[in-house]
């Protein structure tokens, strides 16, 4: 099982960091690992106060749901009371925000976590953060629920009790 290094999250927030001074936009970064605990965060100088809590929610959002917010808010939308009971779980640290510039970080088919991006417009913050991940080396390709899935995984492992179109 691989992890997300230190090294490898400050690499990703120093080439998002790159990246959106490059777009003229102040922006807060957070990396976390596949738990959705934060290995670094760093607001921009000029960022507002909120965007690195936004990112940290947004980062933890793409790691623990493994998929990133884009492909949660479809999800979100058709279950909308199911997505409001997961931020109130006892075990999540963060609300689940089903958004764009939340983005799970995957390489070689492993989830190594999620990065978040906050302080641009919604397609900016989505833009930096696959740009950044794909000139990494990190896929940017996930499966639908209920897709494809990998070699000895079965339908409810991939959806889960709770997956798309059940409720909790």
């Amino acid at each position: 099982m691989s992890v997300l290094t230190l090294a490898a999250a400050e690499e990703i927030v120093e080439a998002a960091t790159a990246r959106a001074r490059s777009v003229g936009k102040a922006v807060s970064i957070a990396v976390v690992d596949a738990g959705g605990f934060p290995v670094a965060v760093r607001r921009q100088d000029g960022a507002r106060p909120l965007t690195p809590d936004i990112a940290r929610a947004k980062a933890y959002t793409a790691a623990v749901m493994q998929r990133p917010g884009t492909m949660l808010k479809k999800w979100q939308e058709s279950q909308p009371v199911f997505f409001a009971q997961l931020s109130q779980l006892p075990g999540a640290a963060l609300p689940i925000m089903a958004t764009e510039g939340s983005v799970t970080i995957k390489r070689d088919g492993e989830i190594l976590g999620g990065l978040g991006i906050a302080g641009g417009t919604a397609d900016e913050d989505q833009t930096i953060a696959d740009e950044v991940l794909a000139s990494l080396g990190y896929e940017l390709e996930f499966a639908a629920w209920g897709g494809a899935r990998p070699a000895g995984r079965t339908a409810a492992a991939e959806t889960g009790p709770a997956g798309p179109g059940k409720d909790a």
